[in-house]
């Protein structure tokens, strides 16, 4: 049974645009480099809780899901680009989603 996985990070007031920046140049070619199709997608806040980033996984288990972190944190580039990122981070929360029985998933 597939897990999902949603991480939001809220950034600092005025933080979020270098963060974008980080990920696009550093963040994401490292991650795609592991990611193997799980990313389901990057999104960012436009209403409600404001400087957020969400990122949504798909894993086929819980192993799959450990598996994957622990490649992508023994990863240089990915913790040279998380010692950059770590300082423009207010809070962050990881919420583990099962699918519901109907309707379409991705």
């Amino acid at each position: 049974m597939a897990v999902y996985e949603m991480r939001t990070y809220t950034f600092y007031v005025g933080k979020l645009a270098d963060a974008a920046q980080l990920y696009e140049t550093q963040g994401w070619p490292a991650i795609e480099k592991h990611h193997g199709g799980r990313l389901v997608g990057y999104f960012m806040s436009d209403i409600g809780g404001l400087n957020q980033l969400v990122h949504l996984w798909k894993f086929e288990d819980d192993a799959d899901r450990r598996t994957f972190w622990a490649t992508l944190f023994a990863d240089e580039d990915f913790r040279k680009f998380g010692q950059q990122l770590r300082p423009l981070i207010m809070s962050q929360t990881n919420q583990l989603l099962a699918a519901a029985p109907w309707g379409p998933h991705p």
